[in-house]
């Protein structure tokens, strides 16, 4: 009888570990069609006449002994300022300390941020329109794309909240870990910027061409605290007090990337 019910156990599981393999697939397969750049966004890094610049968020890496901090912290903490403060604070152990007690305040500190939607939209602000009239032609006319006057596009937060740099900061670095895209909250396109992207215009037609900024759309929650070193003789650890959290989102360009949009009328 266990022999049955264990050839049971086995093939149910023969039955089930394909669909759930198959289901992870599935998912991993659609969200890299989310994040794949369409074939209607092209990079303009090149040919951008406007100098954006390409420095990424600086990663800051916690010494070892706030790395050990943060780890036996009850509450996560990301944010690379506090990081950077913690770092830059003398916090060595005193071998003298022996009996030594107290609390340090070291402020009131988004601590982290949490993703739970990241998604994209190509079109997120209209840039530019080129238009040629082939209405008297009798041929085939071709346009391309040409940057009439430069376009500053800006992102930012789609709610009030503390502290709103920091919490910037946090949310850029997680979006472009979720999209490998270059992000920045204010990205430049110049006047005269153009591409080599040919649009047939045949005759008797008006051929339009749009062309927009795309961005990502990223929401979440961000969590707050009281921070406080607390001081045991020689030991030091980070004490997180009154945690609040706050929903977020923010709209975030993509720097040096266009979408376009072609019609005939």
């Amino acid at each position: 009888m266990k022999k049955i019910f264990l050839f049971a156990i086995v093939a149910l599981f023969t039955i089930i570990a394909p669909f759930s393999i198959n289901g992870e697939e599935k998912k991993q397969e659609k969200n890299d069609e989310k994040d794949k750049i369409p074939s209607h966004v092209l990079n303009i890094s090149k040919e951008n006449t406007y100098p954006n610049s390409t420095k990424d968020e600086v990663v800051l890496e916690p010494s070892d002994l706030v790395e050990e901090l943060i780890a036996e912290s009850e509450v996560e903490i990301e944010n690379p300022d506090l990081i950077k403060m913690l770092n830059e604070t003398s916090l060595r152990p005193s071998p003298i300390a022996f009996g030594y007690r107290g609390m340090v305040y070291l402020g009131h500190w988004p601590l982290n941020y949490k993703s739970k939607e990241t998604n994209i939209n190509w079109e997120y602000q209209k840039i530019n329109t080129n238009e040629l009239n082939n209405l008297g032609g009798k041929s085939q006319k071709s346009m391309s794309y040409n940057q009439k006057q430069e376009k500053h596009v800006k992102g930012g937060l789609t709610a009030k909240i503390t502290k709103p740099d920091q919490v910037k900061k946090m949310l850029i670095l997680n979006a472009k870990e979720q999209t490998d895209l270059p992000l920045s909250f204010h990205t430049v396109v110049g006047q005269g910027t153009k591409k080599d992207n040919s649009y047939g215009i045949p005759a008797k037609k008006i051929g339009t061409l749009n062309a927009f900024a795309p961005a990502v759309s990223e929401k979440g929650q961000v969590t707050f605290g009281e921070v406080y070193l607390e001081l045991k003789g020689s030991e030091k650890k980070l004490v997180v007090k009154n945690v609040t959290r706050q929903g977020i989102g923010a709209w975030i360009p993509i720097q040096d990337h266009v979408s376009f949009s072609f019609q005939l009328k």
